[in-house]
């Protein structure tokens, strides 16, 4: 008995010995055990960032190295102070700054004490960095742009801060990591993967050779190059178009949904965000509080869509069965109901459903949305029922696309004007609401909302969630949602009227002496009004020039929205640029040369100039 208890002893002592050493093997030498273990110095090797493309393979974004100095407080000895901080080219003060402010956040681990120095000073400055213990240069890589455009679709990278690192441990301080754009919506697939050193040290603190030989070591993994659904030829223009005016493009593929060009103005060159001055410039451009170059018009802007929203009253129209293409409905230069107008301008009356979408007539579509609200028992119950199909259009909510920023918009519930109008049981009728039927009232769409429901009518009824990525080159994927059809609940057969009007807009209507020749374009132009509240008053300011297109007719291979805020109407402006727009990405090459000209040298400062009119953007709720 005595020898099986002694054998069982010996059995478990072994066990007991094996598991520790395991431990000690396995799960202590873990990274975070490593780190945190003052005999083992740990080098981070920074992989390459992914490139990015355009559609046709052109190089937009790729690589140029950087070097960043770099502190481990703990490892710090007596310094020349002086001579270190001329060397570096800072202040004594600035330099106890950084030591302090690296101490606090870890005095274990590397933070930076000067980023992203250039080839130059890393020459003169390496040759004497043996001179300063516990300081030592990290190679990094940055961002080279080979494009002055897209700024607003690639985004930028930028240092890390301390909420980045609490919510994700795998950056420390220093690093970068994707802030805007693509650049942070694709973060983990353009930023590969980190190696790791970890370096032994002596009783001295003297490196001494790879801990264990190496065996925890790992190797950098670049990140994947992009491919993006933007066409650089036809971005650059649209931005070169947008020059002096404030607004936005947004071209879309209808057949798949890939974003063409995605055009905010004003924007900026990406390279100013990149090198030791990028926090000058940075700085520079988020105090522009008039043109608000950072602010994303297109994806942030909430605007009033004016007249092209008219194509969808029809459609909603005909969807209700409250109006069919003959109808027709007299225009006596508006809509009069009560003591109020809604002003038209002059053309023949009456008017049936296509040549009142050629004519914008305000009168035709008022009558159209009164009979969609008063379809139903109550106007709440019509309002609902209306708003319900511009949801299935997209409208009032976030698209879905894979770029960070982006506002809903606004489609007005019934719950909203019983708010508004306290009548008693709120008993308000379908003319208190009676501008929406012309995009005007409590209305409000983004200018990628206004692309976005243009391709589900140049589809006939349905649309795919607008995107600016096309191909992970490697993995070869993107997200299944971006292939998925989203249908409207207007029937497919309701759609061909409402082209038919867009149609002849170009050949007869507001849009006829801006067509393009060889191209059947489908069109819609506006004109929103324009409001904002100064000193709690409301103030009319210039109209915004709004305009929504599709071509060609048949197959169509392209659908835009452009907006221009205080462009007075919605050809002066906006039917030009989507115009040119439609000929550029269609065939290559501009015959409107007199419109192109027009354009180009056209300018809006002026009108901002004015007062009231700097506003980045107004809501007219």
């Amino acid at each position: 008995m005595r020898k099986i208890v002694l054998i069982a002893l010996v059995l478990l002592s072994g066990l007991l010995f094996t598991a520790r050493l395991f431990y000690l093997q396995v799960y202590d030498a873990s990274s975070d055990s490593l780190q945190q273990n003052s005999a083992i110095k740990v080098m981070y090797d920074y992989p390459q960032r992914g490139y990015m493309f355009d559609r046709n393979m052109k190089l937009l974004v790729s690589n140029q190295p950087s070097y960043d100095v770099m502190v481990v407080p703990k490892d710090v000895k007596p310094l020349d102070t002086l001579e270190f901080c001329g060397l570096l080219k800072i202040t004594k003060e600035e330099f106890k700054e950084i030591l302090r402010k690296a101490k606090v956040y870890s005095p274990r681990l590397p933070s930076v004490v000067l980023p992203q120095l250039n080839k130059a000073d890393y020459a003169s400055l390496s040759e004497k960095m043996h001179k300063y213990e516990g300081f030592y240069i990290q190679r990094r890589s940055l961002r080279e742009y080979q494009v002055d455009h897209s700024a607003n679709v690639m985004g930028y990278i930028a240092e890390v801060n301390n909420a980045i690192i609490e919510k994700n441990p795998y950056y420390q301080m220093g690093e970068l990591i994707g802030t805007a754009g693509v650049e942070k919506e694709y973060e983990e697939v353009l930023r590969g993967v980190k190696g790791v050193k970890y370096i032994q040290k002596d009783r001295f603190n003297r490196d001494i050779g790879p801990y264990k030989e190496g065996i925890f070591d790992t190797l950098p993994e670049r990140g994947h190059d992009v491919q993006l659904t933007i066409d650089a030829v036809l971005q650059k223009y649209g931005e070169e178009l947008m020059v002096h005016k404030r607004g936005g493009v947004v071209a879309i593929e209808p057949a798949t949904g890939e974003i063409l060009a995605l055009v905010t103005a004003p924007s900026y060159d990406p390279s100013l965000l990149v090198g030791r001055d990028r926090s000058k410039n940075f700085t520079k451009l988020w105090y522009d509080t008039i043109g608000k170059p950072l602010y994303d018009r297109v994806l942030m802007g909430e605007y009033p869509p004016g007249s092209p929203f008219k194509t969808l009253t029809a459609l909603i129209g005909l969807h209700e069965n409250v109006v069919d293409t003959l109808d027709t409905f007299a225009c006596y230069h508006g809509y009069r109901y009560g003591n109020r107008t809604l002003g038209c301008h002059s053309h023949p009356s009456p008017l049936a459903m296509v040549s009142g979408i050629a004519n914008s007539c305000n009168a035709y579509f008022c009558n159209v949305y009164k009979r969609i609200i008063d379809k139903y028992p109550n106007p709440r119950e019509g309002i609902d029922h209306w708003r319900e199909g511009l949801l299935s259009f997209g409208l009032g909510d976030f698209l879905g696309y894979d770029l960070p920023s982006g506002k809903r918009g606004n489609i007005p519930t019934s719950k909203y004007y019983n708010k508004i109008h306290d009548f008693p049981a709120h008993n308000w009728s379908s003319l208190a609401t009676i501008s929406n039927a012309i995009g005007q009232g409590e209305v409000l769409l983004t200018p990628i909302q206004m692309a976005n429901f243009t391709a589900a009518i140049a589809n006939r009824g349905y649309y795919y969630t607008p995107h600016v990525i096309k191909n992970v080159i490697g993995p070869d994927t993107i997200p299944n949602k971006f292939k998925e059809k989203h249908y409207t609940t207007v029937e497919p057969e309701n759609f061909k009227p409402v082209v038919e009007g867009m149609f002849q807009v170009y050949q007869r209507g507001t849009a006829s002496s801006i067509q393009i020749p060889g191209i059947e374009v489908c069109g819609k132009t506006g004109t929103a009004e324009n409001f904002t509240k100064i000193d709690g008053k409301r103030v009319q300011l210039t109209d915004h020039s709004i305009f929504i297109a599709f071509a060609p007719k048949d197959n169509p291979k392209i659908a835009i929205a452009v907006f221009v805020e205080n462009g007075y109407w919605g050809s002066r402006w906006a039917g030009r640029i989507a115009g040119l727009m439609i000929e550029k990405y269609l065939k290559g090459e501009i015959t409107r040369t007199d419109m192109e000209k027009y354009v180009l040298e056209g300018s809006l400062e002026a009108e901002y100039a004015k007062p009231y009119s700097g506003q980045p953007f107004s809501i007219n709720r």
